[in-house]
């Protein structure tokens, strides 16, 4: 393609609304444009990447299996009224009405309409497993939309569902997809991890994310450097590995302390470990007040809690619940006398003589043994995991990253099947539940994703996989007859050997052209001017390592592919590393 018969209106400065580096690049190089708050114009160069990505997804969604259909944006409040998600899915779900005030909303996902239509379908057993995937707009209704395509309101996912008549079916159905997502990632260029995670407002029984590692991550990956354990953070388990610290007990006994609010404040006053203390956290769990307990030196995890009470809505209470609950203000709550359900960390089994709030303006309580002074409905897992912990799995060392997620995959199970009654007959002619799985990509994300792993400070260095072309052809002297005919004769050589190459004709200054080349993030680069062309050849650049060489023109189709192989092989290197 020539320079100068494309749309690319590059830009020298980053618009001032642009907050992350993919944001920043992605509007300089002049693949997308804003239209509004967090909703994107796709620019050809732009357009042309999300179809690279979504043909590697699709050719991998195919060969395991699934196939494609495309279902509507608009989706009917009815079905989403059958899960009781129309309420529980929040002001993200974008609903409106039509001119007969028949309620809809714009899909953000699609379980309810894949499964009424499944459900409408399927009559046996022998009609089962259905695999069926598409890669269509959705639109989330973000309270702030930031980063680009990173956390925009519209944005192009590709998402697939699973039916299967029995558990293991569903089973191989979930491990088909993990491993689809695996060559999908690995295809890409991309450095990931498959990690556990929790599975949110999709719900089911267990999910993993697929994160690109990226510092500008908005998710902490916990991840262990012995074994192949990684989780989000709000799922990653702490575990208790059953120490006790031996001793007895004084009697509860209840200590002024003005002004002692903070964890640090008591340990500071009393001279002891922030360990010693019992952080007592006052949460509402679908609009009812509950107590959780963690060491003053932990952070609860609401996901968690979320999780263990089987919740819908959880956050923590205001200043005005919990001087309701507590007869204190926040920093002096604790859990002896709480006529509340308590909920403590598995940790604090491990110990005694701790020290907590009194349930009192400037008090607290001292001696303080949970088994005998408190009424704890149960232990369980309810910290956020630290850098101190071990690995659930081999009791390695954890250590954290962040990432981008870019992919979910779901065990849904029963949720939805049961909700909307997708049934079908066994061999045996009874009616029994379909069980299902889901798993999602965010295509766009992934081109956000990808700059973030993939940049420098000249601009995108894309993974050959998703680059927009393959290499860029540089013409320093456009009025030289020589250099130009030469030049047009590299551009028709690089078409017939399949290259997908942008030829930059320009009549622009060499500078504009090198850091536009640069900006775009092609991986491969040749230049062409009147001295190089004078010796005979072409100089070359590897745009991730800035490597330079030159190719003898008169050979250059059996030079190029040799070198082309080279640059490519350099990729692959850094893609089996995963």
């Amino acid at each position: 393609m020539r320079y100068s018969s494309c749309y690319i209106p590059t830009l020298r400065e980053s618009p001032s609304d642009a907050e992350v580096i993919s944001h920043k690049l992605l509007l300089r190089a002049g693949m997308m444009r804003r239209l509004t708050s967090g909703i994107y114009i796709y620019l050809p160069l732009g357009l042309k990447i999300l179809d690279k990505i979504s043909a590697i997804v699709r050719e991998e969604m195919n060969a395991a299996a699934f196939q494609e259909l495309l279902m509507p944006m608009v989706q009917p409040a009815d079905l989403w009224k059958e899960t009781g998600r129309w309420e529980y899915y929040g002001q993200e779900l974008l609903r409106f009405k039509d001119r007969n005030e028949r309620e809809y909303c714009l899909g953000p996902t699609h379980e309810e309409v894949i499964t009424d239509m499944v459900r409408g379908e399927v009559r046996s057993y022998r009609q089962l497993p259905i695999r069926l995937y598409q890669i269509q707009t959705k639109f989330r209704d973000e309270i702030r939309p930031r980063f680009g395509l990173m956390r925009g309101r519209e944005f192009i996912m590709k998402d697939a569902y699973s039916f299967d008549a029995d558990a293991a079916g569903a089973e191989s159905s979930y491990k088909k997809m993990f491993k689809a997502y695996m060559r999908i990632f690995r295809r890409l260029g991309l450095k990931f991890r498959a990690v556990e995670a929790d599975s949110g407002s999709i719900g089911g029984n267990f999910s993993h994310e697929f994160m690109v590692v990226a510092d500008t991550g908005e998710d902490t990956i916990a991840f262990c450097h012995s074994c192949d354990y990684a989780a989000n953070v709000e799922r990653a388990e702490a575990v208790w590995r059953g120490e006790t610290v031996q001793g007895d007990c004084l009697p509860c006994e209840k200590t002024g302390m003005p002004g002692a609010r903070t964890v640090a404040d008591v340990a500071a006053l009393l001279n002891v470990p922030p360990a010693k203390i019992i952080k007592t956290l006052i949460f509402v769990v679908d609009n009812t007040p509950v107590a959780v307990l963690v060491r003053g030196d932990r952070e609860a995890n609401e996901i968690k809690l979320k999780n263990l009470l089987d919740a819908k809505v959880i956050h923590l209470a205001g200043p005005d619940i919990v001087k309701k609950v507590t007869n204190a203000s926040c920093g002096f709550a604790g859990p002896v006398g709480l006529n509340l359900p308590i909920y403590a960390d598995l940790e604090l089994q491990g110990a005694t003589d701790y020290i907590t709030g009194a349930n009192e303006a400037d008090s607290h309580n001292t001696h303080v043994d949970l088994r005998r002074d408190v009424r704890v409905a149960a232990f369980a897992d309810l910290r956020a995991i630290t850098a101190e912990d071990i690995c659930p799995r081999c009791g390695g060392k954890i250590a954290f990253t962040k990432g981008i997620e870019v992919g979910h995959v779901f065990m849904l199970g029963l949720k939805y099947s049961e909700a909307m009654h997708a049934t079908f007959l066994d061999e045996n002619g009874s009616e029994r539940l379909m069980i299902m799985g889901c798993y999602g990509i965010g295509v766009s994300r992934i081109a956000a994703a990808a700059i973030e792993q993939n940049h420098d400070r000249y601009g995108i260095v894309f993974p050959p996989p998703l680059a927009p072309f393959e290499c860029v052809l540089i013409n320093l002297d456009q009025h030289n007859a020589v250099v130009t005919d030469t030049a047009e004769d590299i551009y028709s050589l690089l078409r017939s050997m399949g290259i997908d190459v942008l030829y930059d004709d320009r009549d622009e200054r060499p500078g504009v052209k090198f850091k536009d080349a640069d900006l775009l993030g092609a991986p491969m680069q040749l230049v062409l001017g009147n001295k190089g062309l004078a010796r005979g050849v072409v100089e070359c650049k590897d745009r991730r390592s800035g490597e330079r060489c030159e190719l003898v023109i008169e050979n250059l189709r059996e030079n190029f592919s040799l070198w082309a192989r080279q640059v490519r092989e350099h990729w692959e290197a850094l893609y089996a590393r995963q």
